[in-house]
């Protein structure tokens, strides 16, 4: 199945911050995502029922790149920092219905 890939406007604002190095592993991992979008750990979310991370570094702090998969499209939703704890999960998640 194709899948279309959508990003939050959140989370272009996010990535536009971020270094050229860290872009370029994004944009990596948003062509695996494209390849396999259920290859990556599912986390628990009270809205959705397929929403997964990526893990990876960015400036030796650990980030998680949330993103959930709404048939036929796989809508990037934010850059979480892990110190928070996905303690503002839901909040973001929520913006998917205001975009959409």
């Amino acid at each position: 199945m194709n899948y279309e890939i959508k990003a939050l406007e959140f989370f272009k604002e996010q990535v536009s911050e971020l270094n050229e190095k860290t872009k370029r592993i994004i944009y990596d991992k948003i062509n695996l995502i494209k390849e396999n979008p259920y290859r990556y750990k599912r986390i628990r979310s009270k809205k959705y029922s397929k929403v997964f991370r990526i893990r990876f570094s960015v400036e030796n702090k650990e980030t998680r790149l949330i993103y959930v998969i709404l048939e036929p499209n796989i809508i990037l939703v934010c850059l979480l920092d892990r110190k928070k704890d996905y303690k503002d999960l839901e909040k973001y998640l929520n913006k998917i219905e205001k975009e959409s």
